[in-house]
C-alpha cells in the first residue's frame, strides 16, 4: 500500500520531458491538457527532532509513534515517520496522526450568516500565478525546464502579501491577481519561511492597493469554531469558499517545512489550489492558512492550516531582523520517563517528572551546558510531563516543542534539569538546527565539483529524492539513509560528499559504476565538506590523487592526467565549469 499527501497547491499537468518535481506538483505541459486527478509525491520530512527512529525500515507493518499527540499509528511502509503534502491513499495515514473510523457526532455545518460575515474580508484573497525552475541535481550545472502554478494568497497590512512557501519555492516569476480584476501584478518576494511553509510578498504597483482592506488576525480558535477557508482552487478560476469547523489542534509535521508546529486540522475541504488562502472565523477575521490536506480511504474532507500563532512569528520575526531566521529548536533527542523503575533508577522524586536526554547536536549551543542522561524537568517555568507534553488550554495538553516554537533565534531560555539527583539550571540560547543531510538547500543551486570525470556534490533530502524518487527512504543506499537518520553534524560546516556519477572518460576505466558513493578521505586526509575536497585537489602535487570512498573502495588517478582530462570532458558534455559559482567565491575569499 502507498501513502501520497498533496500540498494545497494548484498542479497542472506534467511535461513528458520533465523531471520528478521535488515540491510535489505536476508541472505544466499544454494549456489545452486535461489535468491530472492524481495526488503527486511532495516533499519528505526528517524524524522529530525529539525521537528519531532506529533504522531503515523494510516495507512491512511497524509502529510510529508521535511527539505531538503520542499517539501511536500503524504504517506498512517505513519505519519513521514519512510526510506527504495531499492526500494517503490505500493505507494507514502518516504523522503520527490516528483518523478514527468510528461513528461520531457530526456537528452542524456553519450557517450561511457565518459566511455572509466573511464576505467583506474575500476581496484580500489573491491568486498567485508562479513560474518555477527547479535544479537539476542529477546534472547540477544546469535547471529543469521551467512550469507553472496557481496557489493563492491574501494581503495583510503593511502592503504585503502572505502566501505558502511551497507555492513560489524556486520561483522565476510571480505575478498576483486580484479578485474580480483582470490584471496580474508582478510581485516580489520578501522572505521565505521553509519550516513553517509561509511566504511574504509585496507589489511595487500602486494600483495593486487601491481598494483592498488588509486582513485583520483573530485569535487561536476552539474545537468545533466555525472556520471558512477561502481561494482559488482546482476546478476553476474564480474564487472558492468552504466552510467546516476546527475539529483538532495539536503539533503537526509541516510537509514542506520538514519540522514540527503548531497547526490546526479542519473539516473544511482543501484542495489543489487552496494552498496560502486564508481561514477566517465567524467574525471575518483570519484564524489561518491552508496549507496541506489528508485524503484516507475512510476519512474525508481533512484538511491542515497554519494556525495565527506560527503566522505571527514569521512576520515578527522578518520585522524584527529584516528577514527570515527560522524557528529555534532544543538541539536534542530525548526519551519518555513513564516507566516507574526508570524513573527511580535515574533519581527521580515520586513528584519529579520530566524527559530524559538521549543525545545532544554537537553543533547546538546547549551542548556546551546539558548533557545526555539528564533529566528536563521544566522549560522556562513551565513543567514537562513524563510523555514530553506541557499544558495547553483547558482540558488540553501539547509537546512541550511548542514552547521552543514561541521563541526567536537568539533569545534564551531557562532550562531546569537533574543530574545525579541534583538540580540544576541552566540559560540557553536557542539557535536554529544543523543537520547534516539538511532538508532544503533555501532556494540555491547544488554545489559540486568535477575531475577527472567524477561529479562531487553534497547530499540533501531533496537530492535524494531527485535521485530516488518518492521512495528515498527504501531505495537509496543503506549508508546514506543510516546518515539521514541518525547522524549529527560535528561541526556548522560539515557537508556529507559523495560522488555523485561518473562521466565516462579513458581516465576513468573501471570507476563508471560508481554512484552516490560517500567520500571518506582524499591523499590521507578527511573530507569535511565539498570546499575542502575542492581545494585539496586543486592543490595536490603528490604523484597519485587517492580518494577513499563506502564500502571501502579507493579511487586513484595519476594527478598530472587527471587534471589535463578534465577539460576535454567539461567539453564534452557542455559543462561551463569545473566547480559550482559558490565554490569559485569561497575559494576568492
Amino acid at each position: 500500500m502507498k501513502n501520497s499527501e498533496k500540498r494545497g497547491r494548484k498542479h497542472k499537468r506534467q511535461d513528458a520531458s520533465s523531471a520528478e518535481n521535488a515540491g510535489g506538483e505536476v508541472k505544466e505541459a499544454s494549456a489545452n491538457e486535461p489535468q491530472s486527478p492524481e495526488p503527486v509525491s511532495a516533499s519528505e520530512a526528517n524524524p522529530s527532532p525529539s525521537r528519531r527512529s532506529r533504522g531503515r525500515g523494510k516495507k512491512r507493518r511497524l509502529n510510529n509513534e508521535s511527539e505531538a499527540g503520542n499517539q501511536r499509528t500503524s504504517s506498512p511502509e517505513r519505519s519513521r515517520s514519512r510526510l506527504h503534502h495531499s492526500d494517503t491513499k490505500n493505507g494507514d495515514c502518516s504523522n503520527g496522526m490516528i483518523v478514527s473510523t468510528t461513528t461520531e457526532s457530526i456537528p452542524a455545518a456553519p450557517s450561511w450568516e457565518t459566511v455572509v460575515k466573511v464576505v467583506p474580508s474575500m476581496d484580500a484573497v489573491v491568486k498567485v500565478f508562479c513560474v518555477h525552475t527547479e535544479p537539476n541535481f542529477s546534472l547540477p550545472w544546469q535547471r529543469k525546464r521551467q512550469y507553472s502554478s496557481g496557489s493563492s494568497g491574501f494581503i495583510i497590512g503593511g502592503r504585503r502579501v502572505l502566501t505558502n512557501a511551497h507555492s513560489v519555492e524556486h520561483h522565476t516569476q510571480v505575478k498576483l491577481k486580484k479578485r474580480g480584476s483582470d490584471t496580474k501584478y508582478l510581485a516580489t518576494v520578501l522572505a521565505i519561511g521553509t519550516e513553517c511553509d509561509i511566504a511574504l510578498l509585496t507589489v511595487t504597483d500602486d494600483e495593486f492597493w487601491e481598494g483592498v482592506s488588509p486582513v485583520e488576525f483573530g485569535d487561536l480558535p476552539a474545537l468545533q469554531d466555525a472556520v471558512t477557508v477561502v481561494g482559488y482552487p482546482i476546478g476553476g478560476d474564480t474564487i472558492s469558499v468552504t466552510s467546516g469547523v476546527v475539529s483538532r489542534m495539536e503539533i503537526l509535521s509541516y510537509v514542506h517545512g520538514s519540522t514540527e508546529l503548531l497547526g490546526l486540522q479542519i473539516d473544511a475541504a482543501i484542495n489543489s489550489g487552496n494552498s496560502g488562502g486564508p481561514a477566517f472565523n465567524d467574525k471575518g477575521k483570519c484564524v489561518g492558512i491552508a496549507f496541506q490536506s489528508l485524503k484516507h480511504e475512510d476519512a474525508e474532507n481533512i484538511g491542515y492550516v497554519i494556525p495565527t500563532p506560527v503566522i505571527v512569528h514569521f512576520i515578527q520575526d522578518y520585522e524584527k531582523h529584516d528577514k527570515y531566521t527560522g524557528f529555534p529548536v532544543l538541539g536534542i533527542e530525548w526519551q519518555k520517563m513513564e516507566n516507574p523503575d526508570l524513573r527511580k533508577s535515574m533519581g527521580m522524586e515520586s513528584h519529579q517528572k520530566g524527559v530524559r536526554i538521549r543525545r545532544i547536536e554537537p553543533t547546538a549551543p546547549e551542548s556546551q551546558v546539558l548533557k545526555p542522561s539528564d533529566i528536563i524537568l521544566s522549560f522556562d517555568g513551565v513543567n514537562i510531563a513524563n510523555d514530553g507534553t506541557v499544558p495547553f488550554r483547558h482540558g488540553e495538553r501539547i509537546g512541550f516543542s511548542y514552547l521552543i516554537s514561541q521563541k526567536y533565534t537568539g533569545d534564551s531560555a531557562l532550562v531546569k534539569v537533574l543530574r545525579n539527583k541534583e538540580i540544576l539550571e541552566f540559560n540557553i540560547k536557542l539557535a536554529i538546527h544543523k543537520r547534516l543531510i539538511p532538508a532544503h538547500i533555501s532556494g540555491k543551486p547544488p554545489s559540486y565539483f568535477i575531475v577527472a570525470g567524477f561529479v562531487f556534490t553534497t547530499v540533501s533530502v531533496p537530492y535524494l529524492r531527485s535521485e530516488y524518487g518518492k521512495e528515498y527512504e527504501f531505495d537509496a543506499p543503506v549508508k546514506l539513509l543510516e546518515k539521514h537518520l541518525h547522524a549529527m553534524a560535528q561541526s556548522v560546516d560539515e557537508q556529507l560528499v559523495v560522488v555523485s556519477q561518473v562521466l565516462v572518460s579513458d581516465i576513468n576505466i573501471g570507476y563508471e559504476e560508481i554512484v552516490n558513493t560517500q567520500v571518506v578521505a582524499f591523499n590521507g586526509k578527511p573530507v569535511k565538506n565539498l570546499k575542502g575536497l575542492a581545494g585539496m585537489v586543486e592543490n595536490c602535487e603528490d604523484e597519485y590523487m587517492k580518494f577513499n570512498l563506502d564500502y571501502d573502495q579507493i579511487v586513484v588517478l595519476d594527478t598530472k592526467t587527471a587534471k589535463e582530462a578534465t577539460l576535454d570532458i567539461l567539453t564534452t558534455h557542455c559543462i561551463p565549469s569545473a566547480m559550482s559559482d559558490d565554490l569559485k567565491t569561497e575559494e576568492r575569499n
